[in-house]
């Protein structure tokens, strides 16, 4: 399994790179992004943290909930406890 990258321009895919694939193939096709954009932009995971920001300790304090029977056995696992 390999990916390509190709544009579909509503009609055909064109891929932007050489295939080397003689014999038929299932494909798997996913639109991630409109072509609008030009290949120098960054997606969002390759975007560099800023590095000059200050952590700020207990910013999501009290953000988080845990029930009060958390660590009581749940009902669906009774017949699997001894």
């Amino acid at each position: 399994m390999y990916a390509v990258k190709a544009i579909y321009d509503g009609v055909n895919f064109k891929p932007k790179q050489p295939i080397a694939v003689k014999e038929p193939h299932e494909v798997l096709i996913m639109f991630i992004e409109p072509t609008e954009k030009t290949e120098t932009d960054n997606p969002l995971y390759l975007l560099k943290p800023n590095i000059n920001k200050t952590p700020v300790l207990g910013r999501l304090n009290g953000t988080i909930k845990i029930p009060d029977n958390f660590n009581e056995p749940l009902d669906e696992m009774k017949e699997y406890m001894y």
